[in-house]
């Protein structure tokens, strides 16, 4: 089969199988689920806010949409949910499986906070390390670095970590065997601000672990400390902007 070599770049956010759990960060539903059929009994109401009352939903009928598209894209799996949610059905993790390997055209990003789970089931399931999947933890602070390790068990091509929103030092991590480590500040009216220097701590163990590092955003904080937009504090990290990628291919339809 012939290989298509996919420049690293900009993630396009096409979304596969969302669970409509709604976790985002664990602080309820964002805006734009609101009047959407598919999300409908999903939140309450707190305030001004809405947030997940604890459904989980499997959107079988999305699993469908990858085969459709013809042309190479690469897609966010889980915007809005958690695929390795305890309530999750293993049989609908192996559907998505099941996708994924039928389309190797298109390269899939994965990103839970239950890695432990996903180590589980991969290592115990013969599915197979697919070269178009990448597997990823978020890790917010220290306090939740063991996440890294579970990921380590996890078998797969690509490995990343999601250091955001970043509200804390992370520490003396081991980053052996992550291939790719994204970091970014929170934004929004209640968002805690990120600091430089676990900035830096992060930038210089992927120097020493060979880890691709990406510098997303500032967030509502600027390096100056100050709240304003995230726009107006930009994503400039030590002079420059920080766009490092593993190298992705993927096979042609």
């Amino acid at each position: 089969m012939d290989r298509c070599y996919l420049e690293s770049g900009r993630w396009l956010h096409h979304r596969l199988g969302r669970l409509h759990a709604l976790l985002c960060h664990g602080n309820g539903a964002p805006p734009r689920s609101h009047g959407v059929a598919k999300y409908e009994r999903l939140t309450r109401k707190s305030g001004k806010r809405a947030i997940w009352n604890g459904t989980v939903r499997e959107d079988r009928q999305a699993l469908t949409i990858p085969q459709r598209w013809k042309k190479p894209r690469k897609i966010f799996v889980n915007s809005m949910s958690d695929l390795f949610h305890e309530r999750v059905s293993d049989a609908f993790i192996a559907e998505v499986w099941r996708v994924m390997r039928a389309t190797p055209w298109h390269s899939y990003q994965i990103l839970t906070k239950r890695p432990e789970r996903m180590a589980e089931l991969l290592t115990q399931m013969e599915w197979g390390v697919l070269p178009n999947v990448w597997l990823g933890t978020s890790v917010e602070d220290a306090a939740v670095a063991q996440r890294i390790d579970h990921l380590r068990r996890v078998p797969a091509a690509t490995r990343f970590i999601s250091f955001e929103p970043l509200i804390g030092p992370v520490g003396d991590i081991d980053l052996t065997d992550i291939h790719w480590a994204i970091v970014g500040g929170e934004s929004g009216r209640l968002a805690r601000p990120i600091k430089e220097e676990w900035i830096d701590e992060i930038h210089d163990l992927c120097g020493v672990f060979g880890t691709a590092f990406f510098f997303k955003q500032w967030g509502t904080w600027g390096k100056d400390n100050k709240r304003r937009s995230k726009k107006a504090n930009g994503r400039l990290y030590r002079g420059q902007t920080w766009d490092e990628m593993p190298q992705l291919s993927v096979a042609c339809p």
